[in-house]
């Protein structure tokens, strides 16, 4: 009996070394290194990792990730690596890397009929940076290319480059900074050009969980058995035009990441003042969104409760368009749509000062939410009995005295309950504003987590938007026992 078991826990062990599985993080929208192409994942940092894993017996998973999580997902477990174009420099100390593996650059891309020739013509211009990357830390106030970077109108950091690139293409900015390989692809629309000088030159290298050596050995020493071999030129001849941008065995550096500290210091203060900032940006979506919305769901409820047949079904599918999309979706729309749609280019679209990106924030959030108000409005309005229509019109009201006097006070109280939901809704639904660039609140916690490795921004978040609906809840409540009269 004591033979079969150690006979089984051997046999175990050696699925366990030889069948592993070996999970790669990736974003899947960096191309030519990760991205989706007819339903699967390709790339060039892909096949390095499908070739590693089958040199060594392991079951490859790629797994899209999040970039501004990919912190989490590593330190979870829930990946192996990030291997993706993931540059070392500024993150020494914050992973377990391998040796660089290729020397990218990062450049600036603008319209091909655009006037800026050089980077000093950057001066007073719009630049657009994926949030959480080197060029963005690069050109930030404290970064290695800051007085660059001061000279700019604006750094509008963008959840990914294909957000980036359509801003470029419709006018909201005036260029892009990014990584070399991504620019090139981008380049054969044939719309864009890129300018003779860098911004900054960089390593890429596997990041592994700190202290994960082993595993940053075993795939090191295999890739460096691919270049040998003339396999790594192969791959990388596929993506980049016929050329060999391995550099691996060709450059060192010291490996970090097995202990001390990470490189950057996180202050509970600064993530407070940088919160504070865009807690101000989130209640101004919140305010101007209840201030259009509110009105604007009453005139859609009526609408849709019109005896006219053509008006009521038109106000059926905005409500019907407005619930059933995505309100993500709905705000990129609103932003894009002028451009795509009519050819408008948005940097001509500021009103008072305001950028349009904000000004599209209000109108898709306001229509939104105003389809949801509407039908709330209509539930309440016809909850009240026919017969107090006819008492009021016996005792002499007019149509309009009898809602504004009679049926709306009722409908108030009646709605205010669900009224209430929808604005708490409203509270955590600004976090969507990202998807715009515009810095709320959710969206600098994801930018502070991400290049401190600290989840103390999201809890700082979290108990701010706690607090937030706190306040919210209570002013509803006292405004629904205000209006409680008669118990």
């Amino acid at each position: 009996m004591k033979k079969a078991v150690l006979l089984l826990a051997v046999v175990l062990g050696i699925q366990t070394a030889f069948c592993r599985t070996f999970t790669v993080g990736f974003d899947a929208g960096f191309p030519p290194y990760g991205y989706v192409e007819n339903g699967e994942f390709k790339g060039f940092d892909l096949d390095l990792a499908r070739e590693v894993a089958r040199r060594n017996n392991w079951e490859i998973k790629l797994k899209p990730i999040n970039w501004d999580a990919k912190d989490s997902e590593l330190n979870s477990g829930m990946i192996d690596c990030i291997w993706n174009g993931f540059t070392i420099n500024g993150r020494e100390n914050s992973y377990t890397w391998s040796d660089p593996y290729v020397i990218n650059e990062q450049v600036v891309m603008v319209k091909k009929n655009s006037t800026i020739k050089t980077l000093a013509d950057l001066k007073g211009r719009k630049i657009a940076v994926q949030t959480d990357t080197p060029v963005q830390k690069a050109l930030s106030p404290d970064g290695e290319r800051q007085e660059l970077g001061k000279t700019f109108a604006g750094l509008v950091v963008v959840p990914d480059y294909n957000n980036a690139v359509m801003q470029l293409e419709s006018g909201s900015v005036d260029a892009v900074a990014l990584d070399v390989g991504v620019a090139k692809t981008k380049l054969k629309t044939g719309e864009f050009r890129l300018l003779d000088e860098i911004v900054m030159s960089e390593m890429y290298g596997i990041g592994f969980r700190k202290g994960d050596t082993a595993l940053r050995d075993t795939v090191q020493n295999t890739l460096l058995e691919m270049v040998a071999d003339g396999t790594a030129a192969e791959i990388s001849a596929e993506y980049f035009d016929g050329k060999n941008v391995m550099a691996l065995g060709k450059l060192t550096f010291e490996k970090k990441g097995t202990g001390g500290q990470d490189d950057s210091t996180l202050s509970l203060k600064t993530v407070l003042l940088e919160l504070g900032k865009g807690l101000l940006v989130s209640m101004a979506i919140f305010c101007l969104t209840l201030v259009f919305s509110l009105p604007l769901g009453l005139l859609v409820a009526f609408g849709r409760m019109s005896g006219n047949f053509l008006l009521r079904n038109v106000f059926r599918i905005f409500i019907s368009v407005m619930r059933g999309t995505p309100l993500m979706l709905q705000l990129l729309v609103w932003f894009f749509g002028p451009y795509y749609l009519f050819g408008i280019q948005l940097s001509k679209l500021s009103f008072c000062g305001l950028d349009y990106r904000f000004i599209a924030v209000i109108i898709g959030f306001s229509f939104n939410y105003a389809a949801y108000f509407a039908e709330i409005y209509r539930a309440g309005i016809e909850s009240i009995p026919r017969g107090q229509y006819e008492a009021a019109s016996v005792l002499g009201y007019s149509p309009y005295q009898t809602f504004f006097r009679i049926i709306l006070p009722q409908v108030v109280k009646r709605i205010l309950p669900p009224v209430t939901n929808e604005v708490i809704t409203l509270v955590k639904d600004t976090s969507l504003a990202f998807s715009l660039a515009v810095l709320e609140m959710f969206t600098i916690a994801k930018q502070i987590a991400s290049a401190s490795s600290s989840m103390m921004p999201f809890i700082v978040a979290g108990v701010f938007y706690y607090v937030f609906n706190f306040v919210v809840a209570g002013v509803m409540a006292a405004i629904e026992k205000k209006l409680s009269y008669y118990r």
